[in-house]
């Protein structure tokens, strides 16, 4: 999934000799967060909600946002992978990365696209049940327990692996709503475990 299919392109933007108070009154207006700073149809710095509301205990009449902005803010390309996102997102612990396209401002995304991203990925709000399965690699693989879900007529959305887990890798495979019951009895037969249903 790229960023260009999760991103809000229709992104307002402000000029770094804008009054701070203008831009909190464009951010509470929009209810938006954060907002790119371009200077001749270039984007040259970024202005956030938390970097302006150190300056709201004080006067800000004579306050631009030249003054406060994010200068060389972190930024994604327009083609990357959500994947890349969330983890510039998580690295550098902010809320948005603007989105550029040969250097031009594109659109912006943030934490709550890419969670929706994610979720759409992972199949979590289509109507599903959810099997956590022990894979006994002694006998097979995931691949094998793959098999005998489709052969017991469950449709695969997504699955998920506890990184946690040393000796013992548990999967968290979501199905589309289907019966369970012929795909737990074929899982455990063959000699893996069924440790979780989440229905």
């Amino acid at each position: 999934m790229k960023v260009k299919s999760w991103m809000s392109g229709d992104v307002h933007t402000i000029t770094p000799d804008l009054p701070i108070s203008e831009a909190v009154r464009i951010m509470t207006s929009r209810s938006i967060r954060h907002l790119p700073v371009v200077d001749q149809g270039e984007m040259i710095g970024l202005v956030t909600e938390s970097n302006i509301r150190q300056y709201l205990s004080q006067p800000v009449d004579d306050v631009i946002i030249e003054d406060i902005m994010i200068v060389n803010p972190i930024t994604i390309d327009i083609n990357a992978s959500i994947d890349s996102a969330a983890k510039l997102i998580h690295a550098y612990k902010i809320g948005c990365l603007p989105v550029l396209e040969k250097r031009k401002l594109a659109g912006i995304i943030t934490t709550i696209d890419i969670l929706a991203a994610f979720i759409e990925l992972m199949g979590i709000l289509e109507e599903s049940s959810r099997i956590d399965v022990v894979v006994n690699e002694n006998i097979g693989s995931i691949e094998d327990v793959m098999k005998i879900i489709r052969h017991n007529g469950g449709t695969v959305i997504s699955v998920g692996l506890d990184a946690g887990s040393s000796h013992k890798r548990m999967y968290y495979i979501r199905l589309r709503k289907t019966g369970l019951e012929d795909i737990i009895n074929a899982v455990n037969e063959a000699g893996h475990k069924v440790a979780a249903i989440v229905d």
